[in-house]
């Protein structure tokens, strides 16, 4: 049973001292790819980003998101700008939950909520990427001003 516990007590320590990191970087990986794909004209969303945000020209909006990941992407890697960073992939994020509202009929199988489509799917998973994103903002060790230990300026 100590060794269970000591187990327990290394693994518990390991987990804090990496898991932020390793969901930093994969975070960042994965806008880094996302974003690549975009730029580089193959990304296979390129139809559905074009159709929900159908008021903008696909061929400069998809590169343009796509631009804007890699940004995100970069600064979570290199931890440049994190709270900028962190504001940028949380309206990206929002924004890709526009399918849901302006193309149902794509999202939901036969109009129910309930039914993801592959494409629903595609946009509900957000969800995790968006508390990855919480998660990460939470450990950013630097205040609105510098210190960790300040308080949040006054409301206007």
């Amino acid at each position: 049973m100590d060794r269970l516990r000591s187990f327990d007590r290394w693994f518990s320590k390991f987990l804090r001292k990496w898991s932020i990191t390793a969901l930093r970087i994969s975070l960042a990986i994965v806008f880094i790819w996302f974003g690549a794909l975009k730029v580089f004209g193959v990304t296979p969303v390129a139809d559905l980003v074009a159709s929900t945000v159908y008021w903008l020209d696909p061929d400069w909006v998809v590169p343009a998101l796509g631009v804007v990941e890699i940004v995100v992407g970069l600064g979570l890697l290199f931890q440049v700008a994190m709270r900028a960073v962190l504001g940028l992939l949380f309206l990206q994020l929002i924004g890709t939950f526009l399918v849901l509202v302006l193309q149902p009929d794509v999202a939901f199988q036969d109009g129910n909520p309930l039914l993801l489509t592959v494409e629903g799917e595609f946009v509900v998973k957000n969800l995790v990427l968006l508390s990855a994103g919480m998660v990460i903002g939470a450990s950013v060790e630097t205040g609105w001003l510098g210190s960790a230990d300040e308080e949040e300026p006054p409301a206007e």
